[in-house]
């Protein structure tokens, strides 16, 4: 943004000194009296008031038509937040109804899976092999500890899962993300999945790699998205060189995943941000 310029006050022009009548002269007196000092001081200052008050006004003005990180003092610091792109929804096939409309009772995501997984932010380096496409289901479940590998690939045999999709990307501060996107046949298979599979609504869900131990808290207070559903969970500390945090979003036949991990802590508000934007995109 440019400097603002400030306007210039108008050049003062000092008032004139009054002229005083001179006094009548006393009898026996044959001179005039001179004018007296203190009116003409009380000229004087008259004439800097007018001064200092039209560049006071001149000053206002300016800093008022300025934005507030322009005015020294007052810029707002970066709270976190990433730089996303303008989010879009894809187009649907023609006839075909949104997710969580009164005649889509699977509650069905008509569009490409692809295109409905989050862009990553300004300034990320995004991995080129799972850069929004198809990965295979030993991809998803590697996420996993590995002793409970088997019993998920099963349990995704038997759930009718379509699609996993993934995009990953990390970030200039080392914060690892990736978003996943499983698609089932309806609704009920992908909740089935999420509630008898991976326990996500509890603390006895399913651990990811690194994740020794399991904190469930809520963002929903934060994020709402009608016909949705989050289940965040965290590595409580004590933690080893990286901290992972993931939530699970239930949007109707999709069953969404967000991970993000990072050395010595990965943070709260990019992380609410990441669910929030992709809950959106998925409600």
């Amino acid at each position: 943004m440019s400097e603002t310029q400030q306007p210039q006050a108008p050049e003062a022009t000092p008032e004139a000194t009054p002229e005083v009548a001179p006094a009548p002269a006393e009898a026996g007196d044959g001179k005039s009296r001179k004018p007296r000092p203190v009116l003409a001081a009380v000229a004087r200052w008259t004439a800097a008031v007018v001064v200092c008050g039209g560049l006071a006004t001149g000053t206002a003005a300016a800093i008022t038509s300025m934005e507030r990180t322009d005015v020294p003092g007052l810029a707002t610091e970066s709270d976190g937040r990433w730089d996303y792109p303008k989010l879009t929804l894809p187009q649907l096939p023609a006839g075909s109804p949104r997710p969580f409309t009164s005649d889509n009772f699977g509650e069905i995501h008509h569009a490409d899976l692809r295109a409905l997984l989050l862009p990553a932010p300004a300034g990320a380096r995004v991995d080129p092999k799972r850069d929004g496409d198809w990965v295979s289901v030993d991809d998803y479940v590697a996420l996993y500890e590995k002793s409970k590998r088997d019993d998920l690939r099963q349990a995704i045999e038997d759930s009718a899962l379509r699609h996993v999709a993934v995009r990953s990307w990390t970030m200039p501060d080392g914060t690892k993300s990736a978003v996943y996107l499983l698609r089932f046949k309806s609704v009920g298979f992908s909740e089935s999945f999420k509630d008898n599979v991976l326990d996500a609504g509890s603390d006895r869900t399913v651990p990811l790699v690194g994740a020794d131990s399991v904190e469930r808290y809520s963002i929903s207070a934060h994020i709402r998205v009608p016909g949705t559903a989050l289940y965040a969970l965290a590595e409580e500390e004590p933690y080893g060189a990286e901290q992972v945090r993931w939530a699970y979003i239930q949007a109707g036949d999709t069953l969404g995943l967000v991970v993000q991990s990072q050395k010595g802590g990965a943070a709260t508000v990019p992380f609410r941000q990441t669910v929030a934007l992709q809950n959106q995109l998925l409600g």
